[in-house]
């Protein structure tokens, strides 16, 4: 089974950015990400920090699988 990657703020900002979310607003060190696809708004929190805990990133593996698909979930994700 994979693993976890262990990913900050920054590189998931990144990861999302390619998926066509912009970042939208920030309040303290969370920043809300936001696409809009069809009528669709699509919205993501992401903390802003050096290290991201493993909780709270399947956390947004979640709720970032609302909007993404699987495959792509899993690169971002999990290693090989």
């Amino acid at each position: 089974m994979p693993k976890l990657k262990s990913l900050s703020g920054i590189e998931l900002i990144k990861l999302f950015e390619e998926q066509g979310f912009i970042v939208y607003s920030q309040k303290g060190s969370h920043i809300k990400l936001r696409r809009t696809f069809g009528n669709e708004k699509q919205t993501l929190l992401i903390p802003n920090h050096k290290f991201i805990d493993k909780g709270t990133l399947k956390a947004i593996v979640r709720q970032s699988s609302r909007y993404i698909p699987g495959d792509i979930i899993n690169k971002i994700f999990y290693t090989d």
